[in-house]
């Protein structure tokens, strides 16, 4: 996760796998035990935890069995909408429960079902997919008086996604005698998507959605001939004259197509670009959005949208008069200035709306806001109530006293149409521009073009949670991390999780749009936290960070529908799997297609976590992984290398030990990345002794080490290219630090604009070590 701490350099972001020895809220194991007991397996409170999806104890990041408090359990079943408040209530629940799935015609309201490849090569690289066949168990209920009727034959329809209906054939029903069930065996030739099986059996009817997914991502044909390498930078932080005193789209397709045409990269990974405040102030970071499922307006250039050429005088005048107010910050050093950005640029955009546009335009925006459906409404009505009534996390704030049908807001959104049309219509402008550039990088011969990043949540107070509550757990909880040994006391995102019944129950529908519309603009999806799809920490208010529990979600399911929108996309998914992350779930991913993630910082023999310990060689790697040798929750190579992640962490008061200790365990770590350098021939004996004399050799010693590994997918830092020193984030910091406002630097602190990057000696040298 990209907002955690790390304490100690020596070893990898924890991500939320683990927690350490020793905190509050814990019962620990004696001895060798590693299950819970039969008593308390037997316990009632526990029966319901496990029925309803929570885990009851967890083994930590030491292998120490823990178990989760009586009190949590109860808070967490809560936000679930289970009663665990009383013996009673337990009981009333588990019967509930019970009930419900004696009743259950289907097993599920949503049904994966996997294609295999060609001859059944479960790949899926070229050739029709075929399905294995696949059976479902149709329940018939008992009565307390009846046997099922086994003569009663139901009917089966299939719904396929463009409306074509299938209807069962008998011969693929076949009744189970002993429980007088049935047993649906599906058609092998269904299209991979998102359909719907009906279907009417002892007078109950039942519907599910039917996700026909690819078993494996396959690699696009352009990884698959051979290994493919590109760029990672911070959108916000690349200025040219033409910004707004921060990156932006336009930015963006010149970044990409620039990094094709002179670096030969084949990607360009950028921070998330999701949908933030309407106006300021601004969240600075990308990984708390309001909304996942639209963009980051601010990201947008006046001067790329259409109607701008067509401009009246006056009306171009004042917006070329709002972007020189802001346009001598491109050349500052200094952290960005994300608010007077966006208000001049704000001010600019309403005048550019309010031009006349072509009908060919209208008809452009009218398709963009059908295509986009209430979503859409949601957030512009959202966005007017923010700016009119005031943020939402103000005092006695309208967020908890409206809803999406309450009078007030279809008062608002009537007495305010020019506003909510205005934020409409950013979003289509923004969705142009992404597109554009996506576009451009293709244009200019990037294999895969944009790799997008897909936060872990969005902001409790956004408009996801306002306007569609039904789809997030009570409330009373957020998703973090239980204590690990790089933040002591657990951390807290603040971000509502998804409810698992929701997500069942609505076909996923959510998560399908959302992943849909990042495929839309890019040719990979990096998946932040990706851990959160099998599980995520639940914290219930008032318990603190350490006083959570683990809920599982249904990762068949969202890997299924990873699955179908990187197929239609021909893209490739990406997930962080940094940290300790449970080895079935990286055998899952992989076995699924997705890739992990491999850094060189993290990487030593046996994954150990000491500082010091020797890297593991190159080849040892993963191929089914993206390397880098970085990520953005570090230093800058250079700056890490002259332990720029010491002196930051022991002015802001963040160590957990004396500043010697932590000191002595950078150095540690460092050398051994010498080390390993030095023994596989990489870098002489005489540069890794004198580091400061040849930071631009290690660098690129180190990048010349991603070379070597077998991993499909390989990534240098911008600020690798440049040599910055400055982080662009420190974790476990809010203001203390500039997070995510630290502009392109070269190594002496100058600023980088965008049209000089791919100019620039030492990132040219850095692309010629990665073509090798």
């Amino acid at each position: 996760m990209s907002e955690q701490t790390i304490i100690n350099p020596a070893t990898p972001p924890a991500d939320d796998t683990q927690t350490m020895v020793g905190t509050a809220n814990r019962k620990e194991s004696t001895g060798n035990q590693r299950t819970e007991s039969a008593e308390r397996l037997a316990r009632p409170l526990i029966r319901l935890a496990k029925a309803s999806g929570v885990a009851t104890s967890y083994i930590d990041q030491l292998g120490t069995y823990v178990e989760i408090d009586d009190d949590v359990l109860v808070n967490v079943l809560g936000a679930l909408g289970v009663d665990a408040t009383s013996d009673e209530a337990i009981a009333r629940s588990e019967a509930a429960i019970e009930e419900e799935n004696s009743k259950r015609l289907l097993p599920s309201s949503t049904i994966v079902v996997m294609v295999d490849g060609p001859d059944g090569d479960s790949d899926g690289d070229s050739g029709a997919p075929t399905l294995s066949p696949t059976t479902i168990r149709l329940h018939c209920p008992e009565t307390a008086d009846t046997v099922p009727d086994t003569d009663e034959e139901p009917t089966v329809t299939i719904t396929l996604e463009d409306g074509i209906e299938l209807h069962s054939d008998p011969a693929d029903i076949l009744p189970d005698f002993n429980s007088g069930d049935r047993i649906l065996t599906l058609p092998t030739d269904l299209p991979i998507g998102y359909h719907t099986l009906h279907v009417e059996m002892a007078g109950q009817t039942a519907d599910a959605t039917l996700i026909v997914a690819p078993r494996r991502i396959a690699l696009p044909e352009a990884v698959r001939t051979r290994q493919r390498w590109g760029w990672m930078t911070q959108l916000y932080s690349v200025r040219s004259r033409d910004s707004w005193g921060v990156g932006d789209y336009g930015d963006l397709k010149r970044l990409a197509a620039d990094a094709a045409a002179k670096s030969g990269a084949d990607f360009m990974l950028i921070n998330p670009v999701h949908a933030g405040a309407p106006i300021p102030p601004l969240e600075p970071s990308p990984y708390l959005p309001e909304s996942r499922r639209f963009l980051n307006v601010t990201y947008i250039r006046p001067q790329d949208v259409p109607e701008y050429a067509d401009l009246a005088p006056a009306d171009r005048s004042r917006v070329d008069a709002l972007h020189a107010r802001v346009a001598d910050r491109n050349d500052d050093p200094n952290p960005l200035d994300l608010n007077a950005s966006w208000s001049a640029k704000r001010e600019a955009l309403r005048l550019i709306f309010d031009a006349p546009r072509t009908p060919e335009r209208d008809r452009a925006f009218g398709e963009f806001k059908r295509h986009a459906g209430p979503d859409l409404d949601a957030f512009a009505a959202w966005c007017v109530a923010f700016e009119v009534w005031g943020a939402p996390w103000e005092p006695d704030s309208w967020f908890w006293r409206t809803d999406r049908d309450s009078p007030e807001v279809k008062a608002l959104v009537n007495e305010h149409h020019y506003l909510f049309e205005f934020n409409r219509w950013l979003q289509w402008i923004a969705d142009e521009q992404l597109t554009a550039a996506q576009q451009a990088a293709k244009r200019s011969g990037m294999a895969m073009g944009l790799m997008l990043d897909m936060a872990v949540g969005v902001h409790a107070l956004g408009v996801d949670a306002w306007w569609n509550p039904e789809r997030f757990a009570g409330r009373g909880v957020t998703v973090g991390c239980p204590p690990d040994f790089y933040n002591q006391q657990g951390q807290d995102w603040g971000q509502p999780p998804f409810h698992p019944r929701y997500l069942e129950e609505s076909g996923y529908r959510v998560y399908r749009e959302m992943v849909h519309a990042m495929f839309a603009h890019a040719g990979a999806v990096r998946i932040d936290h990706i851990l959160g799809l099998f599980r995520l920490w639940w914290i219930p208010r008032g318990k603190g960070a350490r006083g959570g529990a683990y809920v599982t979600y249904d990762h068949e399911a969202m890997l299924a529908v990873l699955a179908v929108e990187a197929t239609r996309a021909n893209g490739m998914v990406i997930g962080e799997d940094l940290g300790t992350v449970p080895d079935y779930v990286r055998r899952i991913l992989a076995d699924r297609g997705v890739l992990g993630t491999d850094v060189e910082w993290f990487a030593r023999v046996d994954d150990s976590p000491n500082a010091g310990d020797p890297y593991k060689p190159p080849t040892d790697y993963r191929r089914q992984a993206l390397a880098s040798v970085t990520t953005h929750d570090l230093p800058p190579t250079a700056g890490y290398l002259e332990f720029e992640h010491v002196q930051l962490r022991e002015r802001l008061h963040l160590l957990s030990e004396p500043a010697e200790v932590f000191a002595a365990s950078a150095r540690a770590e460092r050398q051994a990345m010498l080390d390993r350098l030095v023994e596989d021939g990489r870098l002489s004996a005489e540069a890794a002794a004198d580091v400061p004399g040849h930071e631009q050799e290690i660098v690129e010693a180190m990048h010349a080490m991603l070379t070597a590994t077998p991993s499909v997918l390989r990534q240098a830092a911008l600020v690798d290219g440049t040599g910055q020193h400055a982080s662009v984030n420190q974790p476990g910091t809010s203001d203390q630090y500039p997070n995510w406002r630290i502009p392109l630097q070269d190594a002496s602190g100058r600023v980088v604009h965008t049209d000089e990057v791919f100019a620039d000696p030492r990132v040219l040298s850095l692309a010629k070590v990665m073509n090798n």
